[in-house]
């Protein structure tokens, strides 16, 4: 076995995983207790030289997977990422780069590369998107006509909530969300408008029972497209080594027959 074959062997075992995972979980730990002025006027020490410990590891890590993998390794989009993530971790956050400090929990997010899980169902998230496009154009629809109706309907009498498409906009938007929308909204207005919950009853079983529901199904049936692909490539994958494994047992029996023939 080459010096390439098992560094891939290495960066690609179970071990290796579960050893960044641990680390990046680590890191973001140390990470969220330098936020506490105490921890870090006892502990400050420690907590830099494990945050300056866990970069040095994913430098180490990126620079093997570089070496095991090469140019494939930038083909990858979860590579990239990570690059990117452990790159912001090496500019200096000092001086006009000091905003990059808050962005070091950032590297929290690796596990979303590291859990082949959290990868699926990110990947399923990704291929949701264009089915996503037309769900997301009926319920802009639904909020426009709704804006319009509302600002129209009770603009004058409650200006701060309906007066313009814009506030009307945001108003339906929390009581789409069921924040404070019967007492703090329906009710006022059902006070000046006794009619007025003929339009938000509809408006509420459209837009958070129905449309939000269409995005859980648009999701969750792309997640299974995905789940099915990969496992019809796994598939393929286990058919093909029997069609060779098939092919390299015809051909022991022809050479087993061959050799028993009689002289």
């Amino acid at each position: 076995m080459s010096m390439r074959e098992r560094l891939q062997a290495l960066v690609d075992s179970r071990q290796f995983e579960a050893l960044i995972t641990l680390v990046i979980v680590i890191n973001a730990i140390a990470l969220g207790l330098e936020t506490l002025p105490e921890l870090m006027a006892r502990h400050g020490a420690l907590l830099v030289f494990l945050d300056r410990l866990a970069i040095a590891i994913f430098v180490v890590e990126l620079l093997l997977r570089l070496m095991a993998h090469r140019l494939a390794f930038f083909h990858s989009g979860w590579n990239l990422f990570d690059l990117a993530v452990v790159s912001v971790a090496l500019v200096p956050a000092s001086g006009p780069f000091s905003v990059l400090r808050a962005l070091r929990i950032l590297r929290a997010l690796r596990l979303v590369s590291v859990v082949p899980s959290m990868r699926k169902v990110v990947q399923g998230l990704f291929s949701a998107i264009p089915s996503l496009g037309t769900v997301v154009l009926l319920l802009l629809l639904v909020f426009y006509v709704g804006a319009v109706m509302t600002t129209e309907l009770f603009g004058a009498a409650f200006p701060a909530w309906f007066g313009t498409i814009g506030a009307s906009l945001y108003t339906l938007f929390q009581i789409m969300t069921l924040e404070s929308w019967s007492m703090g909204i329906v009710r006022p207005v059902m006070a000046e408008f006794a009619f007025a919950w003929m339009f938000f009853v509809p408006f509420i079983l459209l837009t958070s029972f129905i449309v939000l529901n269409l995005f859980i199904a648009v999701i969750v049936n792309a997640m299974h497209e995905g789940a099915d692909a990969e496992a019809g490539g796994e598939r393929e994958e286990i058919l093909r080594e029997l069609r060779e494994l098939r092919g390299e047992i015809g051909r022991l029996r022809e050479v087993c027959s061959a050799g028993q023939r009689p002289r």
